[in-house]
């Protein structure tokens, strides 16, 4: 089966389905939504929300569905735990990354901020911080309780929880100058994991519509 990703390089939510297709050891082609246009992009997947999957003529938008879609699919090697509560618990950690941190820190909803409620730069920047703080303090408290001090998230090999955390952690330093020292077990994690040939593979620098360099989307 012919899959297609539609992502761009800065797109995080895309890097965590291109460090699961690397860690999968699965080939698939990478469409630049931005090389292709939003209104192109809008006719395949009326969501205009990035990454979709192309599965045959089939389109999968959302990326926790796509890995889901590749788990099942692609059963080895496993991105989840076996044992059913640790699997759980892996899910988890990486949908309070994708909830409660990521969707609420995407360009979309700073531009409403902005330019529907008038919030300044620094009112953005404070929203920013808080969210960041907020999401990796429960975080780190989550890895903190676990019952074994594992490598990664939830076993010695990366992951579920690690491919939702990594890049989180890397758009929070580069993008946003989150200070990490409040969090050395995510820190810990995520010096493990950028190290990796999956995780370096699916890094925005690593993809063809790349331009040299990562620059924030602005505001107006």
């Amino acid at each position: 089966m012919t899959l297609t990703l539609y992502s761009n390089y800065v797109n995080s939510a895309g890097e965590r389905v291109r460090i699961a297709l690397a860690l999968k050891g699965i080939d698939y082609e990478y469409v630049s939504v931005g090389e292709i246009s939003w209104e192109v992009y809008e006719r395949i997947n009326p969501q205009r929300l990035m990454p979709a999957l192309k599965i045959g003529d089939q389109i999968v938008p959302q990326a926790t569905a796509i890995l889901e879609y590749l788990e099942e699919t692609y059963p080895k090697p496993a991105l989840l735990p076996a044992d059913p509560v640790l699997r759980a618990q892996a899910r988890a950690f990486a949908q309070h990354v994708v909830s409660e941190m990521h969707a609420i820190d995407v360009i979309r909803v700073r531009r409403f901020l902005h330019n529907q409620l008038g919030v300044d730069q620094e009112g953005i920047d404070h929203w920013q911080n808080h969210w960041f703080a907020n999401g990796f303090a429960a975080l780190e408290e989550l890895l903190a309780r676990r019952q074994t001090a594992w490598t990664f998230c939830f076993g010695e090999t990366p992951g579920w929880a690690d491919l939702h955390l990594t890049p989180q952690v890397t758009k929070g330093i580069a993008r946003f100058n989150v200070d990490m020292a409040p969090y050395p077990l995510i820190s810990g994690i995520h010096k493990a994991c950028v190290t990796l040939p999956a995780f370096i593979a699916a890094t925005p620098a690593e993809q063809p519509d790349y331009p040299g360099r990562v620059i924030e989307p602005k505001l107006r």
